[in-house]
C-alpha cells in the first residue's frame, strides 16, 4: 500500500491515545444488554446479581465496545472511512465489569499488517483498548480489535 495517498502511519505503532475516563452506569449496562438481545438477569436485575455475589449488575462481555474516547486516536486522522471494514474482536478480563466501576482507558496501536487477498491489498490495523480500575490500578480488560483498511486496488465496492 505504498502508493496509497492515505496510508496508516506505521511510525505510530506502539503509541497510545490520550487517557480518558469511563464510569460504568447500571442503566447503560441494562440498555446495552437489551440492545444485543441478552436477557441474562446478571446484566439486567440488580437483586439477582447481588444474590449471585456481585455488587451490582454485570456488564455483558462485549460492553467495552461502548467505551469510546472523546477524540479519535491520531493514527485515524487521515484515513478514508469508506475504506475501513470491521475485522475481528476479542476481549480479555481479569474480573467482570460491574455497574459503578470507573476506568482509565487508553487505545494502543499494536501493529499494522499488510495483506494481499483475492480482492486486493489491505492493511490490518491492530488496536487494543485497555481499561485500568481507577480505585485499584488493576488492568481489568483488554478489548482487541482489528480494523481492515482496504487498498486503492481493492475490488470490494465502497458504500
Amino acid at each position: 500500500m505504498q502508493d496509497d495517498p492515505h496510508p496508516i502511519d506505521r511510525s505510530l505503532i506502539g503509541t497510545s491515545s490520550a487517557a480518558y475516563s469511563v464510569v460504568v452506569e447500571r442503566g447503560a449496562i441494562m440498555k446495552f444488554a437489551r440492545a444485543i438481545g441478552d436477557t441474562n438477569p446478571l446484566f439486567t436485575d440488580p437483586e439477582f446479581a447481588r444474590a449471585a455475589g456481585h455488587e451490582d449488575v454485570l456488564a455483558p462481555p462485549t460492553f467495552p465496545v461502548s467505551f469510546l474516547p472523546p477524540e479519535e486516536p491520531v493514527w485515524w486522522h487521515n484515513l478514508d472511512r469508506k475504506r475501513v471494514l470491521a475485522g475481528e474482536q476479542s476481549f480479555k478480563y481479569s474480573r467482570p465489569i460491574v455497574a459503578g466501576d470507573s476506568f482509565e482507558c487508553r487505545i494502543h496501536l499494536v501493529d499494522v499488517i499488510d495483506k494481499k487477498g483475492r480482492s486486493g491489498s489491505m492493511a490490518l490495523m491492530v488496536q487494543e483498548n485497555r481499561g485500568t480500575d481507577l480505585k485499584t490500578g488493576e488492568e481489568v480488560f483488554v478489548h482487541r480489535r482489528v480494523a481492515v483498511y482496504r487498498g486503492l486496488d481493492n475490488k470490494i465496492s465502497t458504500p
